[in-house]
């Protein structure tokens, strides 16, 4: 008897060290075997995204002000809204401070954030002027957010979209529950929030960091930052 219960004791010990490893290599960075799984998605996706950037052409303004400028955009980013299906690759998502640069997708589901991060169908597409809500996991599926809370004000978070570049910088976070919807409200400005759940491993919180406009790079026609918008004239 006392053989067996060596061995089951060893075994034991085996697991728990293994798993204790397992456990400080998700916490550190992310699960591996889930995260192959989204690099392979991502490489698909981004073919995809590609193939409608190229074929996506953008209206032109109707002058050449600055107020016709941004109510193309806006048009057009409310077309390709209409224009978008669930899970479909919508954007390139780039944030310096966490290392991010990845395709982002078309809603929020379990399915779709397995492929990156997601926009809440809920919300709006950069550039219609209103909030653009983006979640991503924190320590699986390539773990896009991981060190959302390491994010500080003033990093830059940049969406690249077939119609035009939105330059975003941090402003603020929260934490607030996760069953709290009235962080998906709109209140008639652009807004980014990013969004995980908080802390990691749990999801009884969500970790919010919002990010306001600072400059716009059509696809056809000259950058402009929101000082410029702010101050041109209607028309």
């Amino acid at each position: 008897m006392r053989r067996p219960l060596r061995i089951l004791g060893t075994l034991m010990v085996v697991g728990g060290v293994l798993t204790l490893i397992w456990v400080v290599v998700v916490w550190q960075w992310q699960d591996p075997f889930t995260a192959l799984y989204t690099r392979w998605q991502q490489h698909r996706l981004a073919s995809s995204y590609d193939e409608r950037f190229t074929k996506f052409h953008p209206i032109r303004p109707a002058s050449d002000t600055l107020a016709a400028e941004q109510r193309a955009i806006a048009g057009e980013a409310a077309r390709y809204r209409r224009d978008s299906k669930r899970g479909e690759a919508i954007g390139r998502i780039k944030v310096p401070r966490l290392g991010l640069n990845m395709i982002f997708v078309n809603g929020t589901d379990h399915d779709t954030l397995t492929k990156g991060p997601g926009r809440d169908l809920r919300t709006f597409m950069p550039g219609q002027g209103q909030l653009v809500y983006i979640a991503g996991h924190r320590t699986t599926y390539l773990a896009p957010f991981s060190h959302i809370d390491s994010l500080r004000t003033g990093d830059r978070v940049t969406l690249e979209m077939p119609y035009a570049t939105f330059v975003y910088r941090i402003a603020r976070h929260r934490i607030v529950p996760s069953d709290d919807l009235a962080v998906l409200k709109s209140h008639g400005h652009e807004v980014v929030i990013l969004q995980a759940c908080h802390p990691r491993f749990f999801a009884t919180h969500r970790y919010l960091a919002y990010a306001l406009p600072i400059r716009v790079e059509p696809r056809e026609g000259s950058p402009y930052s929101l000082t410029q918008a702010l101050a041109a004239p209607a028309g």
